[in-house]
């Protein structure tokens, strides 16, 4: 690890943003899943949420560059145990749906805690889900299609959430609490010594401003 390498990790970490996530309700093509991901990690996603679909789903390691590292995800049996696990965190639900509830997307303040539902590419966001969320939000289209690929429809909603935040200076300082960034960044910068003490139940070391462990540790 060099300097200049731990450096960066601190730098990215400093801009994620706890209270904004995404949940991937039952997205099934493991391209768009990937993408997804990517599009997190590019908005300064902390973490994601996913309900998976019955046969599961792989990653598709070129289109997600690396992001299942940096963007962790929580896996959730139920989209109503997604919503309860979110709804205590205190996020806001907010389903991309083109129905006629729909508020169009760049009307809604994404500076708030917010969760983004998207459904899976043939049927969208479910029944159970559209009758929990808080709202709904679209994508104005002027073609003949109604709705976009999930993918594409994520990166463009993230961008405007990131878009917002960045106005209003919420990636200018760290805005996760000081024991979840230490030790989410010895994550980052140490994997493999992380899963080591994580087995072996011991603390992890504390590192310098160059990523050095502190003798002692």
């Amino acid at each position: 690890m060099t300097p200049e390498r731990f450096r960066k990790l601190r730098e990215v970490l400093l801009r994620r943003q706890p209270d904004l996530t995404l949940l991937m309700e039952r997205v099934n093509k493991p391209h768009n899943f990937s993408a997804i991901l990517r599009s997190c990690d590019a908005a300064g996603v902390f973490r994601a949420h996913v309900v998976l679909p019955e046969r599961g789903i792989g990653v598709h390691a070129g289109i997600a560059a690396g992001a299942t590292r940096w963007v962790p995800v929580t896996e959730h049996d139920s989209t109503d145990a997604a919503f309860r696990a979110l709804r205590s965190e205190g996020v806001r639900l907010l389903a991309a749906h083109p129905g006629p509830a729909a508020r169009d997307y760049r009307e809604i303040d994404y500076t708030e805690p917010t969760c983004l539902v998207m459904g899976a590419e043939l049927h969208g966001v479910s029944d159970t889900a559209l009758e929990s969320v808080d709202a709904q939000v679209v994508i104005p289209m002027e073609g003949f299609v109604h709705s976009l690929n999930v993918s594409v429809a994520a990166a463009i909603l993230l961008a405007e959430a990131r878009e917002q935040r960045a106005r209003v200076g919420m990636y200018d300082a760290s805005r996760l609490d000081p024991e979840t960034f230490d030790r989410t960044l010895f994550e980052w910068a140490y994997p493999k010594a992380a899963r080591r003490f994580t087995r072996e139940g011991r603390d992890y070391p504390t590192l310098d401003d160059d990523g050095c462990w502190v003798r002692g540790n």
